[in-house]
């Protein structure tokens, strides 16, 4: 699961980040409007934490954007503190609203239950024959046994689940996974995979992820031959 943060101010920015990171989120902050729009349109995200006082482009029109191009929460962070504002907010498919100042563990309860409820409703659990991976309590496991990952590990592999069956590109991956540009001239994605084959793969019956020379990577179940 991704997480963007849209937000100016750098030190509550930060303090974010390093709170959703802690809880092994795949974390991405910018600090202006223009960043956010530009970052709904390279990856998915499953929450959208929102400052509306935003520079280049204000917030309402980053939310706006966000209910045209992606099915992620939206918590509003935001000093407008009117109920006009409010308003407004919701009936532009805001999912929350918390004014500032505000308790870091009142924002961090409320994006809980909004990631909770998203994950009840898009199906908790991806699985590819004996590889099961817990969106909402954020478990892994094979063959009964938990493997560990790391917070973009753990979004690599839900990406590949998501479209298990079917060779993803390595831009695909740098666009949804990274949020980089699709033609970045990076490694970055064959290291992760090799990441998780040394996790997924290497005790278990079957291999699970295959290249797809020339196209990409796939995540498929084991022929019976294999198991």
């Amino acid at each position: 699961m991704r997480i963007l943060i849209a937000e100016d101010d750098k030190a509550l920015g930060s303090l974010l980040s390093y709170m959703f990171q802690q809880q092994e989120y795949a974390v991405t902050w910018v600090r202006d409007g223009a960043a956010a729009i530009e970052a709904l349109g390279q990856a998915q995200y499953g929450l959208l934490v929102l400052d509306l006082n935003l520079p280049k482009i204000d917030g309402i029109d980053v939310l706006r954007t966000a209910r045209e191009r992606s099915e992620a929460a939206v918590m509003v962070l935001t000093a407008r503190n009117t109920l006009e504002e409010r308003l407004n907010c919701l009936e532009l498919g805001a999912d929350d609203f918390l004014a500032k100042p505000f308790a870091l563990r009142e924002l961090e309860m409320r994006c809980r239950g909004l990631l909770r409820r998203l994950m009840r409703s898009n199906d908790s659990l991806l699985r590819c024959g004996d590889l099961v991976l817990d969106r909402l309590h954020r478990v892994v496991e094979r063959s009964g046994s938990r493997v560990e990952l790391t917070a973009k590990e753990f979004a690599l592999l839900e990406y590949l689940l998501e479209h298990r069956g079917e060779c993803v590109s390595r831009a695909d991956l740098l666009r949804h996974v990274w949020a980089m540009h699709p033609e970045a001239n990076s490694n970055i994605v064959d290291v992760y995979i090799n990441y998780l084959r040394s996790k997924i793969d290497r005790s278990a019956a079957g291999k699970l992820i295959h290249t797809v020379r020339g196209n990409g990577y796939e995540l498929r179940e084991p022929s019976p031959e294999a198991a």
